[in-house]
């Protein structure tokens, strides 16, 4: 099949697979089995169009070919091969078989793929016993085995299908798992609209503490290729306390080609794993994140004796992290280039008690730049609305900029959406650094202490509108016509009622 791919045919096709787990298995449970085939049927695909194609340069030297095959981004043994698996569906011990085959891709691929499929298993009894469970892995065997789905490099060209349909499967889990989808997903707008305000650029390295399926640091990175003519020059931290979710972010990394990154699993507060040389926190110039909202067992027994002293400023309340993750990225940016974007509940803008006191020390040292109020139900799993709060270790100024942006967005039917309009015009006002009447607000730092460090969007954006006055004389006039003309359809109605011997 060498006809040009199609995106939504390919998202189509991997989206229609899930159909086999569908009233059998729940999403935020089958998610991770159609993720991890398609990973592997992608492998596959493009090991077999590099094989065919040196083969076709070099003819039947299997020697040469083997050589010419080690030097790839990975190595695919035989028997973990999409093909073998798809010859042998039939066979009774398909979850067996595919397992296999992931950990023989491991083990061919420590360093890249090391302990990325170790909390998936295909031969879990979450696919009921063994016979119904050999029946659903052949049938998923079978839906990728579709022509829709052939992914050779030679089909799909320089397009990044793969890396799309792996996105847009990620984007409907999150839709379709609700509440948990905060856990991997960030919606693709809120992250394009960080990497375009953070403005990574080449030789520069970014950092996501809660980084979930990776997508929002891809962004940033993805910002350097569009500025620098497609440089891969920079490089990707992160970190997730999820196992499943990291080996997303681990496999979503590869398939983007971004090979310059280290993802770690672990507790970023509990046990930060990003340590440099010194086993000191490791510094970045851009740090990103969209954490978990008021998170209530943060860790704030280890918190408090912190060896990286990133609570000095405070301790965060027990039963609310945000400003845990806060503290903790404000302690890895660079002395110099270090910028972050961070998601946060509204909470975080006016909440008192230690909380207070952490804000009111953030600003007094000039790190607060900016606080975007985006619209509700913006997020999968809370209707509530967010903010973006940016800090900056090096301003430009001592003032504040507040952006209302709360009011602008796309409706839709269970999520509003924010278009390239609204995130134009965000990114404009943030870099003019300007008060925009009803929309933005730039405060000084006293009008932010008259506010006892208040943060709240409305006490520095005035949205109010006015209404227009109402001419109680011509609205009386209009009220006493219609009462004459509701009398006489009255008086009417009676006649009618009447002629017909009511």
């Amino acid at each position: 099949m060498n006809d040009q791919i199609k995106q939504d045919e390919v998202n189509k096709a991997v989206w229609s697979a899930c159909d086999t787990f569908r009233g059998t298995v729940s999403a935020d449970v089958y998610k991770d089995y159609v993720l991890t085939m398609l990973f592997l049927k992608y492998l596959s695909d493009v090991w077999q169009d590099h094989y065919a194609e040196y083969k076709k340069q070099y003819g039947d030297t299997p020697e040469l070919i083997a050589e010419l095959m080690a030097n790839e981004r990975f190595v695919l043994p035989e028997s973990a091969n999409f093909t073998t698996l798809y010859a042998a569906r039939y066979e009774p011990g398909n979850g067996e078989r595919i397992d296999k085959a992931l950990h023989a891709i491991e083990e061919a691929n420590v360093r890249k793929l090391r302990d990325v499929f170790q909390d998936i298993s295909f031969n879990s009894n979450k696919l009921g016993e063994e016979k119904q469970k050999n029946d659903i892995l052949r049938h998923l065997l079978e839906d990728f085995s579709r022509p829709e789905l052939n992914m050779r490099p030679s089909r799909i060209g320089n397009l990044d299908v793969i890396g799309n349909a792996y996105e847009f499967l990620i984007k409907n889990f999150a839709a379709d798992a609700g509440r948990k989808a905060g856990e991997f997903y960030t919606p693709p707008e809120v992250s394009e609209l960080m990497a375009e305000i953070m403005d990574m650029a080449e030789g520069e390295e970014a950092c996501d503490p809660t980084c979930g399926s990776g997508s929002l640091l891809m962004k940033c990175g993805r910002r350097v290729q569009a500025k620098f003519g497609g440089s891969k020059r920079y490089a990707l931290f992160g970190q997730e306390s999820i196992g499943s979710t990291w080996a997303l972010a681990k496999m979503n990394m590869f398939l983007h080609g971004e090979d310059n990154h280290r993802i770690e699993w672990g507790d970023t507060i509990r046990n930060p794993k990003l340590l440099d040389a010194e086993d000191r926190l490791k510094h970045f110039d851009v740090v990103v994140a969209n954490p978990p909202f008021s998170l209530e067992k943060w860790g704030v027994d280890t918190a408090e004796n912190d060896r990286f002293g990133r609570f000095r400023r405070g301790l965060p309340p027990k039963t609310k992290g945000d400003y845990a993750f806060i503290l903790h990225m404000i302690e890895t940016m660079k002395p110099r280039t270090g910028r972050m974007a961070v998601v946060a509940p509204h909470g975080v803008l006016f909440r008192g008690s230690s909380e207070g006191t952490i804000r009111q020390k953030l600003i007094q040292e000039n790190l607060l730049e900016a606080v975007i109020g985006l619209p509700e139900k913006l997020f999968y799993g809370t209707g509530i609305p967010a903010c973006v709060l940016i800090f900056r270790k090096t301003k430009t100024d001592d003032k504040v900029l507040f952006i209302d942006a709360s009011r602008e967005f796309k409706a839709g039917k269970n999520q509003n959406q924010l278009d390239a309009n609204h995130l134009t015009k965000i990114v404009e006002t943030y870099r003019k650094r300007e008060s925009v009447d009803k929309y933005a607000y730039l405060a000084t730092p006293e009008e932010l202490a008259e506010n006892d460090y208040n943060l709240n969007i409305p006490r520095y954006v005035d949205t109010f509108e006015e209404e227009e006055e109402i001419d109680l004389v011509a609205v009386r006039a209009e009220r006493l016509k219609l009462k004459a003309e509701l009398a006489a359809l009255e008086e009417k109605m009676d006649s009618y009622l009447r002629e017909l011997g009511y």
